[in-house]
């Protein structure tokens, strides 16, 4: 098959195919939620410990991220397509059999994380494979999947608990995530895996060499309708003893030798991945060496870690005030999903606008959400919370232009790299958010002081970013051909890792 993007035809199928496996395969996690007060009913754990289990799956597949991208650069999208949709549903069902909190931090933060990150990692890499000019149209609509979902399995897991309890609920959404299998049979690869190439090589080899043998048995043997007298045959068989005999010396010198070369070529293969190691290292180390990189990684982390928290913690909140009895139809979860989604198309298409600069700009959304955490303490209202939750979550859709800004500091060559340690931070802070603000309420009884330190942290996080990216820090300019937008890389796992 052809290696070039084809920007249309099945390659539409590939999006759609892709926007259902993130919609079934996060919409649970991101609406965790709505499970969040049913954990706490259901085993009597602190809500800091609880908290675990939504951190876990929110955090574990960002960090795991690049041996996810390792996995489906060696098997392809489809099959680890097909794996991560019995992780996601095998996590979900075991989940439903937990016996206490412990347990659900392994089936439900570790087990469903992992395979969220596998998805992603898939439903990226083939999408740009596919696509060249339509990349960030196409990369656009599946990354919406996450939000949809969210949108959507918040109420009908809230629904399916009133019907089924919550173990019933987990099942049926376990069940619901086996369809990632079917969606994985629509991923019919441009390029093939590492693993298929490599089992291809080696059969052609297995095969050069039967083939030899063969022939050189089919020299041995005697013709069954030869006249020949008993003497010539019998100086026959000698012959043909004395050339296996060769045979057999050529054979074990061609042993030796193959066995020389193979322990050389591990030799050098050893050498070859020190050395690229070692190069590896190097470019992390220099891409640190870069001040406006290490304040957008402390902005990252501070934002995720004060940030992410109302998405697991805001139902609680509101039924803690007393300011509604139980879940609402259109839970707050799926308020802050919608507006997420929003939020992602609409910083998208303003950080391609020219004269707006993207670090300012998510210095912005940073500012507005952490004043949008301080105010939810002081909201006394159902209401404010659901208009504070839109906000929130609305601005929370700027996890989708942290590519833009680490192409502008680092530039495309070290974007893969650069990426993957901002998504390293950003993980690392969404793991620690939920559990930090659980701990608060264990101590204070109250979530006032645990938002308020929520906001203070994504506040200092602003701080910490305008400051350390101001022009006359002169940096050196970065050129117009590292715009995002204007020059795609034709590395797929480049762009996968971008979105």
């Amino acid at each position: 098959m052809a290696s070039k993007a084809l920007d249309g035809g099945w390659g539409w199928a590939i999006v759609v195919a892709s926007f259902l496996a993130q919609l079934l395969a996060y919409g649970s996690p991101q609406s965790v939620g709505v499970l969040y007060p049913e954990w706490l009913h259901a085993f009597q754990e602190g809500k800091g410990m609880t908290a675990w289990v939504g951190s876990l799956v929110a955090g574990v597949g960002l960090i795991a991220s690049p041996v996810c991208s390792a996995c489906v650069d060696n098997f392809g999208a489809r099959p680890v397509t097909i794996f991560s949709g019995v992780m996601v549903a095998g996590g979900l069902m075991l989940s439903a059999f937990a016996p206490n909190v412990q347990f659900l931090i392994f089936s439900y933060g570790i087990v469903v994380g992992l395979g969220c990150g596998l998805v992603y990692a898939a439903t990226l890499t083939i999408t740009c494979q596919y696509f060249d000019k339509r990349r960030g149209l196409a990369l656009g609509i599946v990354t919406t999947g996450t939000s949809v979902g969210a949108f959507i399995f918040a109420t009908a897991q809230n629904e399916l608990i009133v019907l089924y309890g919550l173990d019933g609920c987990l099942l049926i959404i376990g069940a619901l995530a086996l369809n990632l299998m079917a969606c994985a049979g629509f991923m019919r690869p441009l390029n093939m895996p590492g693993y298929y190439l490599k089992q291809k090589a080696a059969l052609e080899r297995n095969t050069e060499g039967q083939l030899f043998e063969k022939h050189q048995l089919d020299d041995l043997k005697t013709p069954s309708g030869s006249t020949a007298s008993t003497q010539e045959k019998s100086l026959m068989v000698k012959e043909l003893l004395i050339t296996i005999d060769g045979m057999d010396a050529n054979i074990q010198v061609e042993k030796k030798r193959s066995s020389f070369l193979a322990r050389l070529g591990v030799m050098k293969i050893i050498k070859k991945k020190r050395q690229a190691s070692s190069k590896y290292m190097t470019s992390m180390y220099e891409i640190l060496q870069d001040q406006a990189m290490v304040a957008f990684c402390i902005g990252v982390f501070l934002f995720s870690l004060g940030a992410f928290p109302p998405v697991l913690l805001i139902e609680d909140v509101a039924q803690s005030q007393g300011l509604i009895d139980e879940v609402s139809v259109i839970p707050l979860v799926s308020i802050g999903a919608i507006a997420t989604c929003v939020g992602k198309l609409v910083l998208g298409m303003l950080v391609d606008i020219r004269w707006i600069n993207s670090i300012y700009l998510y210095t912005f959304t940073m500012f507005a959400g952490g004043v949008m955490l301080l105010l939810i303490p002081v909201t006394k209202s159902y209401m404010g919370l659901q208009i504070l939750s839109a906000i929130l979550g609305f601005f929370s859709g700027n996890w989708s232009i942290t590519s833009y800004i680490t192409t502008k500091i680092v530039g495309l060559d070290r974007l893969t790299q650069a990426h993957g340690i901002v998504m390293f931070f950003g993980g690392f802070g969404i793991m620690l958010g939920p559990p930090v603000v659980g701990w608060f309420f264990d101590w204070t009884q109250s979530y006032d002081l645990a938002f308020y330190f929520s906001g203070s942290c994504v506040l200092l996080g602003t701080l910490v970013l305008s400051l350390l990216t101001l022009p006359c820090w002169n940096r050196k300019p970065t050129s117009e051909n590292d715009r995002p937008g204007v020059q795609y890389t034709s590395n797929c796992d480049k762009v996968a890792s971008v979105a």
